[in-house]
């Protein structure tokens, strides 16, 4: 499979996402100029529009049923073969000769469990539910590199299979989708993650991995009550607790290569303990 090719594929998602604005060689004679047309007005009002509608209705991860649909509806106007579902929610697109070499782009979809506090015209209108990872930027964006890449088909050289995956924060949607065949012969995926710190029209990236896999364990201490004016017949577990904590943050720095990158956090802390303070 050639670079520019993978290339190719991977500079359609982006220029579909945002404005990029100069710096790009007009391609050779007969090839296709994928961020120019990105850039056409009516196709960047469209990707607008899909995006809010999006970010107005986020759902959870193997809750995507709307968001889904969405995809679907705009799949089907553009005349687009596509495969459903997968892993519930999921979404496979098939574009290309249906030979090889065969290429994979795909995009999450779920959204988080918070409740979004700024006040908009497309703030979230389900009640503690918002796109505050970027999720509805990657759906639009993959859309975006379907409509542009179903309209120049004829002239790829291979097969391009677009995924809207659910369930990535945290659900484990990809293992999910992996097992039921939405890569089918893919032989390399592609993938990006929007991120407010770095300039419009801008690829970061490193050798290797760049973003973090995360696990999650919980921890369930158990106490003896009793009354605090006689602490040792009691058992503390908020003491207990607290001790943990702190440990736990000797794992990285004294149980990890120095090299590595790592972290490991505490983020939730409940108890049942009931504090009563008194004024004299």
């Amino acid at each position: 499979m050639g670079s520019l090719f993978k290339l190719l594929l991977f500079v359609v998602m982006v220029g579909v996402a945002s404005e990029i604005t100069g710096g790009a060689k007009e391609p050779p004679e007969g090839e296709v100029d994928f961020l120019k047309a990105a850039k056409d007005e009516d196709m960047f009002e469209w990707l607008k529009s899909v995006r809010r509608e999006i970010h107005r209705h986020p759902e959870l991860m193997f809750e995507e049923f709307n968001t889904s649909e969405l995809i679907r509806q705009e799949l089907d106007a553009m005349g687009v073969h596509y495969e459903w579902p997968f892993a519930r929610t999921g979404v496979v697109v098939t574009i290309g000769s249906g030979t090889s070499p065969v290429v994979a782009l795909r995009a999450d979809m779920d959204a988080l469990p918070l409740q979004e506090l700024v006040d908009w015209e497309h703030k979230s209108v389900n009640t503690g539910k918002m796109h505050a990872c970027g999720h509805d930027a990657h759906v639009t964006m993959l859309l975006g590199a379907a409509k542009l890449l179903h309209q120049h088909k004829a002239k790829l050289k291979g097969t391009i299979r677009l995924i809207f995956q659910p369930a990535e924060e945290g659900g484990g949607g990809a293992a999910h989708m992996v097992r039921e065949g939405a890569l089918g012969d893919a032989e390399a995926i592609f993938a990006m993650h929007v991120a407010p710190d770095v300039p419009i029209g801008t690829i970061s990236s490193i050798p290797g991995p760049i973003l973090a896999g995360s696990s999650v364990f919980e921890v369930v201490i158990e106490g003896r009550g009793g009354h605090a004016g006689m602490p040792h017949i009691t058992t503390d577990p908020v003491l207990a607790t607290s001790l943990v904590i702190l440990s736990l943050q000797q794992i990285v720095s004294r149980e990890s290569d120095p090299l590595d990158s790592q972290v490991c956090i505490s983020l939730l802390l409940s108890s049942s303990l009931l504090a009563r303070f008194f004024d004299f």
